[in-house]
Parts: structure tokens; C-alpha cells; sequence
């Protein structure tokens, strides 16, 4: 057991025994970190789930608590798969550690985000014996599928016709002085341009798809974008992400793709985005001709999205953070995260608020535990505002 967290180091018992289970996304199987968490939940008598992807591959688990009253859902979510280890052996103490020591809970996942889930699960297990006084109902997803970036468990839990449609979603990621109540969108695309082909060593001079590529790279950076307008804080963002194409010295290559990403605002959303990356294709086309026009194809689109800090889920959350005398910044994020996943779908989300944390997707990842205790009874107070209403 923690020392100095009182019944709160039950919170931190589960959330080690979930580090040392090693859940990295597209490395490790997850079944073993699947089992501890169904375990736990069995033991404390609350009903859950699998959800499964398309392929039939568990991709998250599924709380649900029905309320004795009326009243809208609300859901907690928390990722329980990983970014990878990295270099191990830059890491000064092994990435599963899932120890305490000095105050500070060790090992990959323990900020992004198995303390969440752990939390999460208790919470749960509290207002499950209370149930009948509650209105609506609470949902605990437990993504297995969110660092791979398909957000898998988020889409099975949509997708579920079992499943009770949330009005809001608060998702468990970490740091104690913002809560992200937006993010922009994004629109992606890989763009196939084409050249001709021919021998690098050829008296006859040929245009390749590498250099067409280059300059449609160059035309791309220096596309304008409007800034910053009305309430929504961040301008619209676009960057050429990759660029592939050639073998060896001697070939010119005919094809070459490159991939773009645009990060939309509401003033500059996934039509107007694009819009631009096709007229600037157009542009090098005309300007450069080639056998065959450049290709664009449209691969993701999220929308952004920004609620206000009166609207639900973010009102409760920041409320209780204002209750337990904590200076919380609602923000705006620049990447995008499950938040425009559930945006897309009409549902309202916060992401952050948990403890502060040092090395998240890098080497020596922890939290620190002293804070545990006032973010447990700020998600305890907005659950409660939420379900007693």
C-alpha cells in the first residue's frame, strides 16, 4: 500500500499493478492489462464490457451505471494502452516499475494514462453504491485503442446500440492547471504526384516527381492562411508531414507522394482546407505540366470544436477545480485528440485535469502523487453536480 493517501492508495495499488502490464500500442497484447482491470471491477460488483472493433479485437471495456432517477449520461474515459518505451536503456529506472517512490508514481502510462483509469474505476465503484439517488446515469470507457491513433475503443463505444448515448464525456488525461475545453480539427490528405521517368546520366533533361513534389512542397508552406478570428484562439495550421518517392541514384522517379496535414479552425474548416491544398495542386500543374496530373486523396477529417466554460461537462469540472481553491485555465488545444472524435458525433468533451507529471511519451515517465487527493474530489464534485441536478 501508498503511504500518506488513506484510502487513496488503493487508486495507486491498481494503477501500478496496470503499468506493469505492459500495454503498448501495436507491440503488446492487452489482454493482461484487460484481465486486471475486469478483475478489479468484478471484485467490486460493477457490471462491464468488451467492446470489439470490425476485426472482433477487444479494443476497450465498458462501465455502465444506471442512475434510479431520469436524467442524462455522463461518461469518464481513459486510456489504458501506451505510447512505446523508446530507447529503455535511456530510462533511469525500468519503464514497468509501476513503484512509489519519493511521492511519485513510476512507468510508462502511469500520467497517459492508467492513474486515470484507475481513478476512474473507484469513483465508479463509490457512486455505483449510491446509484439509486443519481440521475441518468455514469459510463466508464476504458480505451485499449487510443494510442495507436484510431481511437478504436471511442469509436466501438459510439457505435455500440447497447451502449446509453452520453451528454458529455471527461477524459482522464493528466496536468493540474488546464482543462482543455477545445481543439482544432483536421483535415489530411496523401497528394500522388507524377513526373517522367528516365536515367539520372541522360543527355535528355526530364522532370521527375520528386522535383515537381518539391516545389508543390514549397508552394503548400507559402499558402496563405487567415489567423486567428472570434472566439475560437488559434489560427488554422498546414504542414507537409512526409514525402516518399525514388530508389537509388540513377532513376528519375515518375511518382512521388507527400502527405499533409491541416489543422482547421471554424473559420478555416476540412472544405476550405481542402480547397486550398487542391487549388495549390492545380497551381503546380499548370505551372509545371507533367503526363499526369498530381492526386489527392482525402484520408481523415475531424471538426474543430470549443466549448464554452458554461456549457457541460466543462462547467462541473472547472466549478469543483474552482471549489477546491484551484486556478484552472480552460484552453484550446493545438492537436487534436478524442475530444473532436466525440465533437464529430454531437458530444461535448473535456480532456486533462489529473495530476502533474514529467516525461509523458518519453523516457522516466511519473506523476506526482501528493495532488491525488484534490483531483479525486474534483471529478467526485462535478460527477455529483452532473447526477444530481
Amino acid at each position: 500500500m501508498t503511504r500518506d493517501l488513506g484510502p487513496l492508495s488503493a487508486v495507486v495499488d491498481l494503477a501500478g499493478e496496470l503499468i506493469r502490464r505492459p500495454s503498448r500500442a501495436g507491440l503488446d497484447d492487452h489482454e493482461p492489462v484487460l484481465a486486471v482491470l475486469e478483475d478489479w471491477l468484478t471484485v467490486h460488483g460493477l457490471p462491464c464490457r468488451r467492446l470489439h472493433d470490425g476485426a472482433r479485437r477487444p479494443v476497450a471495456l465498458l462501465v455502465e451505471i444506471a442512475g434510479g432517477r431520469p436524467g442524462p449520461w455522463w461518461a469518464l474515459d481513459a486510456c489504458v494502452d501506451t505510447a512505446p518505451y523508446g530507447d529503455e536503456t535511456a530510462w533511469s529506472f525500468p519503464p514497468a516499475a509501476g513503484d512509489v517512490v519519493d511521492g511519485r508514481l513510476r512507468g510508462r502510462g502511469a500520467a497517459d494514462s492508467k492513474l486515470a483509469a484507475a481513478l476512474f474505476c473507484h469513483l465508479a465503484a463509490e457512486l455505483h453504491g449510491r446509484a439509486a439517488a443519481l440521475r441518468g446515469g455514469l459510463a466508464v470507457l476504458l480505451d485499449a485503442d487510443e494510442h495507436t491513433g484510431g481511437f478504436g475503443g471511442a469509436r466501438a463505444y459510439l457505435a455500440d446500440p447497447d451502449a446509453v448515448r452520453p451528454a458529455g464525456v471527461m477524459i482522464g488525461y493528466p496536468g493540474l492547471d488546464e482543462v482543455v475545453v477545445g481543439g482544432r480539427g483536421l483535415w489530411r490528405a496523401r497528394i500522388a504526384v507524377h513526373g517522367t521517368s528516365g536515367h539520372s546520366g541522360s543527355r535528355r533533361p526530364v522532370l521527375g516527381a520528386v522535383s515537381r513534389a518539391a516545389r508543390l512542397v514549397g508552394l503548400l508552406d507559402a499558402a496563405p492562411l487567415p489567423g486567428a478570428s472570434g472566439e475560437f484562439p488559434l489560427p488554422p495550421k498546414l504542414t507537409v508531414t512526409y514525402c516518399h518517392g525514388g530508389e537509388g541514384f540513377s532513376v528519375v522517379p515518375d511518382r512521388c507522394e507527400i502527405g499533409v496535414d491541416v489543422r482547421t479552425t471554424p473559420g478555416f474548416d476540412a472544405r476550405a482546407a481542402e480547397h486550398l491544398v487542391r487549388a495549390t495542386v492545380t497551381g503546380l500543374d499548370t505551372a509545371m505540366p507533367s503526363p499526369r496530373p498530381a492526386e489527392v486523396t482525402a484520408v481523415a477529417s475531424w471538426p474543430p470544436y470549443r466549448l464554452a466554460e458554461d456549457e457541460q461537462p466543462a462547467a462541473a469540472l472547472l466549478g469543483a477545480a474552482a471549489g477546491q481553491g484551484l486556478r484552472v485555465r480552460a484552453k484550446t488545444a493545438g492537436p487534436s485528440n478524442i475530444g473532436n472524435l466525440l465533437a464529430g458525433a454531437g458530444i461535448p468533451a473535456t480532456a486533462g485535469f489529473g495530476l502533474p507529471y514529467e516525461g509523458l511519451h518519453g523516457v522516466d515517465e511519473l506523476v506526482h502523487l501528493a495532488e491525488l487527493p484534490v483531483v479525486h474530489a474534483v471529478y467526485r464534485r462535478a460527477l455529483l453536480d452532473l447526477l444530481t441536478e
